[in-house]
């Protein structure tokens, strides 16, 4: 990590805690895994969004394997009963998940489909844990938007092969439009970029904590 990056990093921190966001660095993702292990108490009723970078650093396995109650929406053998355990988020001690972009303003960039993360991370989990690793930070909102169009949206239509447009053309079909560029796009069935939430100064002081990671994780 150069200087001028860990100028940024320290600028995104910052301005995180003047948000009234806890904000962390960890250099590597096994840091960042004991960073959010030491941000839950034993006995905890945990569970976590849809994240890569959850995966990439080993936090869904320690949860599962760990002294908490986890819930498992991947364990769900209907999709009743998934939506049942996605409801069960909102009662929560804590929240896992990662951030779609992380401006340098301390400013969470998030754009869902089905919106059970974005809501949780909104409203319901008494703690919601964010992990981004610094390739996530962006300066401002306008480089949060095009991001997600062109570098967090495709990759994870892929994923889920959803059919959308960007799955294939590996970028918004807005990315080429006049009209409204943060909410336009494909109107297939399979568009999972359907709310668009911006996390900004917080009420709930602390409530939301940030882990940036010096390492490239997750869309």
């Amino acid at each position: 990590m150069n200087t001028l990056d860990m100028k940024k990093i320290e600028k995104t921190i910052s301005n995180l805690k003047r948000n009234n966001m806890l904000g962390f660095y960890c250099e590597t993702k096994e840091e960042a895994l004991e960073k959010v292990l030491s941000l839950l108490n034993e006995g905890d009723t945990v569970t976590n969004g849809g994240s890569e970078t959850l995966k990439e650093i080993g936090a869904i396995d320690a949860v599962k394997n760990g002294n908490f109650n986890y819930v498992d929406r991947s364990a769900a053998g209907s999709k009743e009963e998934a939506e049942e355990l996605m409801r069960e988020a909102y009662f929560a001690d804590a929240y896992l998940t990662s951030s779609n972009a992380v401006t340098e303003y301390g400013e969470l960039y998030n754009v869902d489909g089905n919106s059970n993360r974005v809501s949780a991370i909104l409203y319901g989990p008494k703690s919601v844990i964010v992990v981004c690793g610094y390739n996530k930070i962006v300066k401002n909102f306008d480089e949060a938007v095009y991001r997600v169009k062109t570098q967090a949206a495709p990759p994870n239509t892929k994923r889920l092969h959803t059919g959308a447009y960007c799955e294939t053309a590996g970028e918004c079909l807005s990315c080429g439009s006049d009209g409204s560029f943060m909410c336009d796009g494909c109107r297939g069935d399979g568009r999972i970029c359907c709310n668009y939430v911006v996390c900004a100064q917080q009420r709930h002081k602390d409530r939301i904590k940030v882990i940036l990671v010096g390492e490239k994780l997750g869309y």
